[in-house]
């Protein structure tokens, strides 16, 4: 495995399960959170979950939200533990920017509504204080979309790469080389510090520095990095008490969760490109102009932002098996903590020479 965020931890873990040797590459695999530097995907992520959600009833991008949902709950199951308290936090409510935009979601929620969904009417919206911006279209609430608090995951997901017994090599991989012995495809990994890693299976998990690694075998990988900051904010408990908020709001695209009865976060951000722009943040704390009065007197304690890998003229995730021990499992964009739970089962079936 080639590179350590969700996507990489979750696929080497199930691997390890599968009494799979597997060996992961990440020279930040121990890093720790620093809002002052770019983060990867993973650990910027605020770790929503918006699968059942997808305003799409069938195909590819559809069956891996539809799997890693169905996924999910064993996978905490069996990653929880009293040093990782792992949970997915729900209901996700998610609030209509318009009369349209309302009456697609009252669709959605026929299609849906065996897998958790409701309606919510301005009254309701109103009652439960959720009304932050104006005017009230109304929206939806997911009884089993929310959200899985990354850092947790991370970590839970490291601990049970050690009780599986995964190696991790905390180096930088420079390039892969194809190597024939006795008529066998192999593969040497080439590390920054000089060292040399033989393997018989290479899957890269690497995000944008996929294209990088894969271009020198001659594969064109186009990826584009995407920055998305978040905020934390400190807010005055006399306009709003947390507590009754739902695991995640949505509105306008902007993600709002309550982090305990006067902390929240808000985010992420889209914004081509390397580095982060301060009017992005100072959009999203607005709200198009119509944020409330207790977002708009919130004290901001942290700020953080982290660059995410989206696939160029493809959907993401990027998906594919290149040649015999070379599988590709990247540009996850926004969704790498959903569709991690998928994206481990289709490795594996293409290990196994198995269709998806």
């Amino acid at each position: 495995m080639i590179g350590g965020g969700v996507i990489g931890r979750s696929t080497a873990w199930r691997l390890a399960k599968d009494d799979e040797e597997v060996m992961l590459f990440d020279p930040l695999f121990d890093h720790q959170k620093n809002s002052q530097k770019a983060l990867n995907g993973s650990r910027a992520s605020l770790g929503v979950l918006m699968g059942y959600v997808f305003r799409r009833f069938n195909g590819r991008s559809w069956r891996l939200r539809k799997e890693s949902m169905d996924l999910w709950p064993q996978w905490i199951k069996e990653l929880k533990s009293e040093n990782n308290p792992l949970h997915l936090n729900t209901p996700l409510v998610q609030l209509a920017s318009s009369e349209k935009e309302a009456e697609f979601m009252n669709k959605l929620i026929k299609k849906k509504s065996h897998l958790g969904l409701q309606e919510l009417n301005s009254l309701s919206i109103k009652e439960n204080n959720f009304n932050i911006i104006k005017p009230n279209y109304g929206g939806l609430i997911s009884y089993h979309d929310g959200r899985i608090d990354p850092n947790i995951l991370l970590n839970a997901l490291k601990d049970a790469l050690k009780d599986n017994k995964v190696i991790t090599i905390q180096e930088k991989v420079t390039s892969i080389e194809r190597k024939s012995i006795n008529s066998v495809k192999q593969w040497l990994i080439h590390t920054k510090d000089g060292k040399k890693y033989e393997r018989d299976i290479i899957v890269i998990c690497a995000a944008n520095s996929s294209k990088e690694l894969l271009e020198p075998l001659g594969y064109k990988i186009e990826l584009s990095p995407v920055a998305g900051q978040a905020i934390e904010l400190e807010v005055n408990q006399n306009y709003i008490d947390l507590k009754n908020f739902p695991a995640v709001l949505v509105n306008h695209g902007t993600n709002l969760i309550p982090k305990n009865k006067n902390r929240i976060l808000i985010g992420a951000t889209i914004e081509p490109g390397n580095q982060p722009k301060s009017q992005f943040i100072d959009e999203m704390i607005r709200m198009e102009g119509f944020a409330p009065t207790w977002i708009q007197e919130a004290t901001v304690v942290k700020k953080w932002y982290g660059l995410r890998s989206r696939p160029i003229n493809k959907p993401a995730p990027i998906l594919e098996k290149l040649e015999p021990g070379l599988i590709l499992a990247t540009g996850h964009y926004r969704n790498g903590i959903l569709l991690a739970p998928a994206t481990a089962e289709w490795v594996i079936n293409m290990i196994s020479k198995k269709s998806y």
